[in-house]
């Protein structure tokens, strides 16, 4: 039976390069996969899964318009349907998907951010953490050596940003994962 699926992660865990590997691995096996990405995130260019460790991969793009279960209803000999930046999924988008598992019988894997540089939920995220079938954490680690499970907007000198828009892809600014002590630490952030 498929599932619905929830990989998140604090930032630079790896969820884009756990992405494309899965995407590889079906590939191998003459099977066809759908991967989804955000229209918001074209810090690679729009329709790209890229890892930060160099692999990419082109992608259907999805805003807050597409209606996945209508995408995939019709669609043929799909094995699986990957999903990266799921954060920036729509209540409704994530019930789509659930229903396609569910409905359509095609294994839907999600990656992305439970939360923002805030410490605040993102939407599609507090709905994946409901509606998915399987949820697991990918890890990574804090400048400090701990576990890092949350994520900070920084500004190019290393200085704490803490206000603004939820979304604003990386620019002026870029985020860092770091641990639940550091996040409340008003401090100017270590980087490495």
């Amino acid at each position: 039976m498929a599932k619905l699926y929830f990989r998140y992660s604090a930032m630079n865990a790896g969820k884009s390069t756990a992405l494309l590997q899965v995407a590889h691995n079906y590939g191998e096996h003459k099977r066809d996969v759908w991967i989804f990405t955000s229209a918001l995130d074209d810090r690679y260019g729009t329709g790209i899964v890229t890892s930060r460790l160099g692999p990419q991969r082109g992608a259907r793009t999805y805003d807050e318009g597409v209606d996945f279960y209508e995408r995939l209803k019709d669609a043929k000999d799909v094995a699986c349907v990957l999903v990266d930046e799921a954060q920036f999924l729509t209540a409704d988008q994530v019930r789509q998907l659930h229903k396609a598992a569910h409905k359509l019988g095609i294994p839907i894997i999600c990656y992305g951010l439970r939360s923002d540089f805030l410490g605040e939920p993102f939407p599609g995220s507090a709905y994946l953490l409901t509606l998915a079938d399987s949820i697991e954490e990918l890890k990574t680690v804090c400048s400090c050596g701990r576990k890092a499970t949350m994520n900070v907007r920084i500004d190019a000198d290393g200085n704490r940003i803490t206000q603004g828009e939820q979304i604003a892809i990386e620019g002026e600014h870029h985020y860092i994962q770091v641990c639940g002590s550091c996040f409340y630490e008003p401090r100017r952030v270590t980087t490495a």
